[in-house]
């Protein structure tokens, strides 16, 4: 990564792994993410939370999220890198209305800093800055937006590596007869990647996404760092309890009124 001359990390010119071809399958009805009652328990967690406020999502994509929490009369904003993405999201009904911000969304400013009553990233989407930095920068970005006691809410996986036997790096998720999916870990660096192999009439293809897993300790560290302190953390936009058995996690920070004396 090049360096601004301030110093500073330039992202300007990240890959951008979310093109034409993934925004034009990324809302997929069959999957998980889009079942309307997943929606319907995330837009309740997040108005609850931007209690009449206006809200920032981080990573807005497609509007799976920002559009329904619109519906709900929230103020919503976003960042985000993709054009493909944010194009589609033009394309829905409210589309239009949404101030969208094309950029780094851990660098990136959208609307007026201060201001904002709830920062969000939704879907795994802080493990796409694929370096610790990165991560910091972006609870760092989303304190700068927030306004005194505002809340930033990140949903993210817990690492799988329970799930990988000594001397194994990869585990599939995904297996059909003609498309296959893993996950494959670099302990040492926390680095990941998510890998997409696919055979159809004949022709193959494979995709490969980078992203850098992170525990919740160290988000909190994280959040700490930026000016905010947990206050929740829940296994799922139910508010179902966190345990040692989660595989994700929704945790929310708030901006301290004032900074912590030590």
């Amino acid at each position: 990564m090049t360096e601004t001359p301030d110093g500073t990390p330039d992202r300007s010119r990240l890959p951008d792994y979310f093109g034409e071809s993934i925004a034009a399958t990324y809302d997929d009805p069959t999957a998980t993410a889009f079942d309307p009652a997943v929606v319907g328990r995330t837009v309740d967690f997040l108005t609850r939370l931007a209690d009449g406020g206006r809200a920032l999502e981080l990573g807005i994509g497609t509007g799976r999220i920002a559009l329904p929490l619109r519906e709900r009369g929230v103020e919503v904003h976003g960042i985000d890198l993709s054009r493909a993405m944010v194009s589609k999201l033009r394309e829905k009904p409210g589309g239009e209305a949404i101030n969208v911000t094309l950029g780094d969304f851990s660098t990136a400013t959208a609307g007026e800093p201060g201001t904002f009553r709830l920062a969000y990233l939704v879907f795994n989407t802080i493990m796409n800055l694929t370096t610790q930095d990165a991560q910091v920068d972006c609870f760092r970005n989303a304190a700068a937006h927030l306004e005194p006691g505002g809340r930033f809410v990140v949903e993210v996986h817990v690492p799988e590596l329970r799930e990988l036997p000594h001397g194994q790096q990869a585990v599939p998720f995904h297996i059909s007869p003609t498309r296959w999916a893993f996950d494959h870990y670099d302990v040492a660096t926390q680095g990941m990647s998510s890998n997409f192999v696919e055979v159809e009439n004949g022709h193959g293809s494979i995709r490969s996404i980078p992203f850098r897993y992170v525990w919740p300790a160290e988000l909190d560290l994280m959040a700490r760092i930026a000016g905010m302190r947990l206050v929740e953390r829940w296994e799922g936009w139910g508010r179902e309890p966190f345990t040692n058995e989660s595989r994700k996690h929704i945790s929310v920070w708030q901006k301290l009124q004032v900074a912590e004396s030590h």
